[in-house]
């Protein structure tokens, strides 16, 4: 049996976001906020096929998370997972179009269930969703945590997913450019807002209460097209790290990409 698991995200930014997570027993997607095709697409891009898939987690209701699902699902017959609030909204609203009932499948905020060989855990965030939770990935001592689409990290996610072996950190705006740049006021008061998103600063700041001496990886996610640049983001994560004597040789800082999957990691 492989010690630790695989991961590639395949998708993270304002226009959509998936991220895939394989152990000897499960193949799993945490969210699908492009068209299912582009999602086969990313699979086969690292050597995956969707057919192999048992399993989505939806983070929240908002389109660039769960965009290309509903296809996915009754294409692959995989179950769902999402928490009772999430999922009330998502039938309500027809958001899924037609789903089997066999295949929705509660997943309570701040529980931790069992995937055969990888253990997952929920946890909230401060988001204009209805009951918006993210995860954190657990096997053999190894854990890998997805956190964004929040407008802070309080102290109690904060100790859920402290010294993961990596992250993808919400990198979202430089605020700079959100203020100046060509969203409406109202929009830009959403980002900005407790509910809205990280920008690079409360990111890297976030960053710096959560890594750990197992911390090797962060992968910066869910950057605005419109808001933010590659160059600013991954300075400004350098930076605060390097000021609190981080070393970013060891703990390396990554980009993501909203169109290109990343390779196969392993951890």
């Amino acid at each position: 049996m492989t010690e630790g698991f695989k991961y590639s995200i395949l998708a993270s930014g304002s226009t959509g976001n998936a991220t895939y997570i394989e152990t000897d027993k499960r193949k799993i997607l945490i969210d699908a906020g492009l068209t299912a095709k582009k999602i086969e697409e990313g699979l086969e891009s690292i050597g995956r096929s969707a057919k192999d898939l048992d399993s989505i987690l939806i983070t929240h209701e908002h389109s660039d998370h769960i965009k290309g699902i509903g296809v996915l699902a009754r294409k692959h017959h995989l179950n769902l997972y999402a928490n009772e609030l999430t999922w009330r909204k998502l039938l309500d609203d027809n958001m899924l179009g037609k789903v089997d009932p066999e295949l929705v499948k509660i997943f309570d905020m701040g529980k931790m269930l069992t995937f055969d060989d990888i253990d997952i855990e929920s946890f909230g965030v401060s988001h204009d969703a209805v009951a918006p939770q993210f995860y954190r990935f657990m096997k053999d001592n190894k854990s890998f945590v997805i956190l964004t689409d929040t407008g802070y990290v309080s102290d109690r996610m904060a100790g859920t997913i402290a010294d993961a072996d990596a992250y993808i950190m919400e990198s979202n705006h430089d605020v700079e450019m959100l203020r100046y740049g060509p969203y409406p006021w109202r929009i830009k008061q959403r980002i900005l807002s407790d509910k809205g998103h990280l920008s690079n600063e409360d990111g890297a700041i976030s960053a710096l209460t959560v890594i750990g001496r197992h911390t090797k990886k962060i992968f910066l996610g869910h950057r605005s097209q419109h808001n933010n640049t590659l160059d600013l983001a991954n300075i400004t994560m350098k930076t605060q790290l390097q000021q609190h004597d981080v070393d970013t040789n060891v703990l390396q800082v990554l980009n993501t990409s909203h169109e290109e999957a990343s390779q196969l990691f392993d951890i």
